[in-house]
């Protein structure tokens, strides 16, 4: 063997080994992704700015931005890996299915929503008669097997919605803001602007993902609980570490996925957290999460097909790692100050 084949071997095992890193990273972010409010009775108490700001919550934070920014460097060669080719491929053949998959999962997440008393999430109780029949009739409109239907079914959960905002409020609905992005791709299908549905959902997702992780930082006292109540393991992490790294790991998830990268392989990695979280946790978690296993099959399924990943607007390898490094970081802060300031 040469030495040209040496080193590609040797350099395939190191993106292996960072890749197996990064799995295990979100591995242990299995309480990161449940929302905290569903499990806890204890009254947000807001951390200090300067708390929030710690020595490890910096750390992590540049260590994450040099993370991606060197994995933005090792996606080229995952992709040109043949096994990863041929799942690709194979996973292509199924995008027809999405928006089938999608409808109907709704379909069967309002029918789990209804009998146990909660519209969309546990935490928003199902009161009003007029709730009840529009839930069931966005139910009866998704199974109907006509995209006008369909439309008239999202338009219904569009208008449910709004009316929960209005009472919620805006701030606290962006947790569940995949939900917009779920009525715009059932609007946009069959139309003649129907390639932006899913980038809708993906950026949706992603954003809600990154606003429910703030959530940890800015009242960690709610983390803190469940860890203490639930028996959650921290992995010999304290407690409040934990809940920071944890918090790190949601982020970055919420971040890949706006951006394009990693989606297939997050979006499975985060199926099997939130099937672990559910064992935890139970109906509860499974009732305000049932949707988001069926947009993460979607996003399996789905891959990067929509766009370009951000970074391909650089050609050179720094300032593709310049860009990566502080775009992370202004959207991190970006995030955190608006949360810390309307929350």
């Amino acid at each position: 063997m040469d030495i040209e084949s040496e080193g590609l071997i040797l350099l395939k095992k190191g993106y292996a080994l960072l890749l197996l890193g990064a799995v295990g990273l979100l591995g242990l972010s299995s309480t990161a992704e449940a929302h905290v409010k569903w499990f806890t009775e204890v009254v947000p108490e807001k951390e200090a700015i300067t708390a929030i700001l710690s020595p490890l919550f910096m750390g992590l934070a540049l260590f994450t931005a040099l993370l991606l920014a060197i994995l933005t460097q090792v996606l080229p060669a995952l992709s040109a890996w043949k096994l990863m080719q041929r799942i690709d491929h194979k996973l292509d053949e199924w995008r027809r299915y999405s928006v089938y998959i999608l409808k109907y999962g709704m379909a069967v997440a309002l029918l789990i929503q209804y009998f146990s008393g909660s519209m969309f999430v546990p935490e928003f109780e199902l009161i009003t008669t007029l709730d009840t029949i529009l839930l069931w009739l966005s139910i009866v409109l998704l199974i109907v097997p006509h995209h006008i239907a369909t439309k008239a079914a999202a338009l219904v959960t569009l208008w449910l919605l709004i009316s929960l905002t209005s009472t919620a409020g805006i701030f606290h609905m962006l947790d569940y803001g995949f939900y917009l992005g779920i009525v715009a791709v059932l609007l946009l299908n069959q139309t003649k602007v129907e390639r932006w549905g899913f980038p809708i959902l993906y950026l949706s997702t992603g954003l809600s993902l990154c606003w429910v992780a703030i959530e940890k930082w800015v009242f960690p006292s709610m983390a803190l609980d469940i860890i203490e109540n639930h028996g959650v393991p921290t992995f010999g992490f304290a407690p409040g570490a934990f809940v920071v790294m944890a918090a790190f790991i949601e982020f970055v998830v919420g971040y890949l996925l706006v951006v394009g990268i990693l989606n297939r392989l997050l979006s499975l990695v985060l199926t099997l957290i939130f099937v672990s979280t559910t064992m935890l946790f139970g109906m509860t978690e499974l009732v305000g999460h049932f949707m988001i296993h069926i947009i993460l099959i979607i996003f399996i399924i789905e891959g990067v097909s929509f766009y370009k990943p951000p970074v391909e607007m650089h050609d050179r390898r720094w300032d593709q790692i310049i860009f990566v490094s502080l775009n992370f970081l202004f959207v991190l802060s970006t995030f955190l100050l608006i949360y810390y300031r309307f929350a």
